[in-house]
């Protein structure tokens, strides 16, 4: 059984941190791309950041030199540290696994960003 499973989310005052995780099970095979993925209420869902096999990394416009991806391919794990958080940067973030037969996606942790 594939699963999913993010973790980390809360609430957070403007130019704090938070760091998310993510843990994928159930897969028989090494996990080539692991993708954080964002949708804050009333907005389309978009990519955050993106990581490979060999540790090359994809970020969007709007977290480029906050946010950082990494991951432990051993643990299947991949992690997304977010630092000087903006009320911009509240939704809910979702984990993706995309594969060539299906794209396996988290249930998403809430993040928001107030004072």
């Amino acid at each position: 059984q594939v699963q999913v499973a993010e973790s980390g989310g809360g609430l957070v005052q403007p130019g704090g941190s938070l760091r998310l995780s993510c843990v994928a099970s159930g897969f028989l095979y090494t996990i080539d791309v692991m993708e954080w993925h964002r949708q804050a209420l009333g907005k389309q869902r978009e990519l955050v950041a993106r990581i490979t096999s060999d540790s090359s990394t994809t970020y969007g416009d709007s977290v480029k030199g906050r946010f950082t991806i990494s991951r432990d391919s051993a643990k299947n794990t991949v992690y997304l540290q977010m630092n000087n958080l903006t009320p911009d940067d509240t939704a809910v973030y979702y984990c993706l696994v995309p594969t060539k037969i299906y794209d396996y996606w988290g249930r998403g942790t809430q993040v928001t960003v107030s004072s």
